[in-house]
């Protein structure tokens, strides 16, 4: 069988930052209150010229600043996001059209927050099956301009942000591994934002704006990341002593702290950036993932552990020994000290 991993990564987060003292200011929420019920510092917000696409646009860009051969072969394009540009055509094709893939497959996924890990398997998935050769995976989201920016329950912990990966053959030993997906819609009316319908197949009815239940998808979110990533681990013949970088969805400091007790790893070996993003919901993991490796904490065989959550509700949950071989792959002091 194919060894199917990651093979060029970047990313963007738009130039807007957002500070807890400005909803301290707006809406009278203490900004210590805020940093210390979720961990989030800070957002990014994107200008009025900026969506969706224009997000993933700039984070291709940024991949291909460092590696301009990262896009060759690439024949299928997945954008998961939930705020996407349009219904039609799909975010992932407008994205296509501007960074030189016009005419390629290309579709948007919606899970939420889990949605770039779904992509993960779905290209590994496409590319073992004989669909694609390489695929580039997005993961990004412009929810400041969906959020009802006077609702304290939302508008302090979501911002903006994209992250890209190419996903391809890598060499033996390398490359993602064991996946475990799942969803339950029971928990809709917990993290939704409608579209079209004004009720769930219950009757349940829906808001206009995104909304959250806090304590409820809390409570799920422990359970399902906890769950989801022991049973990936099982899946993969490995335990928590063989993890050497926790990635998870950037939500909430005390989801993360309490899933990582529940996996028994450390949070100084899990990777944390939601206090300078918030939650970029899809664009969470790609973001965190291209820092850790960027700054040199993710390096060349190390065995990583991704999960998440999202609205539907959904999670994913993967394992991936990681492959250092391609100029995004490597830590920014590395990538410097090679020839130009």
């Amino acid at each position: 069988m194919k060894n199917i991993g990651i093979t060029a990564m970047g990313m963007y987060v738009p130039e807007r930052r957002v500070h807890n003292h400005e909803f301290e200011s707006r809406m009278g929420i203490d900004e210590g209150w805020i940093e210390s019920r979720s961990g989030i510092r800070e957002r990014r917000f994107a200008s009025d010229t900026e969506f969706t696409s224009t997000l993933g646009v700039k984070a291709v860009q940024d991949m291909l600043a460092r590696d301009p051969e990262a896009l060759q072969g690439v024949d299928l394009v997945i954008y998961a996001t939930c705020t996407p540009d349009a219904m039609f055509p799909s975010t992932a094709a407008l994205v296509a059209g501007q960074v030189g893939l016009a005419g390629v497959g290309a579709y948007d996924l919606s899970t939420a927050c889990s949605g770039f890990v779904y992509g993960l398997s779905m290209a590994r998935g496409m590319i073992l099956g004989g669909g694609a050769k390489k695929v580039l995976v997005l993961g990004g989201e412009t929810l400041s301009k969906a959020l009802d920016q006077n609702d304290r329950d939302t508008a302090i912990l979501f911002g903006d942000g994209a992250g890209c990966a190419v996903v391809g053959e890598v060499p033996a030993g390398y490359g993602l591994q064991d996946f475990v997906l799942g969803a339950d819609s029971a928990g809709g009316p917990a993290l939704y934002i409608s579209n079209l319908a004004n009720a769930f197949p219950d009757g349940t009815p829906m808001r206009a704006e995104p909304t959250m239940n806090g304590r409820e998808v809390f409570k799920f979110a422990v359970r399902v990341l906890g769950d989801s990533g022991t049973q990936v681990l099982e899946k993969s013949g490995l335990t928590n002593a063989d993890v050497d970088w926790l990635v998870p969805h950037q939500a909430n400091i005390r989801i993360i702290e309490a899933a990582a007790q529940r996996f028994g790893i450390s949070m100084e070996k899990t990777v944390i950036n939601l206090d300078r993003y918030g939650n970029t919901s899809a664009g969470t993991i790609p973001l965190a993932l291209h820092e850790a490796v960027n700054d040199g904490r993710i390096r060349d065989g190390q065995q990583l552990l991704l999960v998440a959550f999202g609205g539907g509700l959904s999670w994913a949950a993967c394992t991936m020994k990681w492959w250092a071989g391609t100029p995004t792959l490597k830590p920014a002091q590395a990538r410097q000290e090679v020839p130009a």
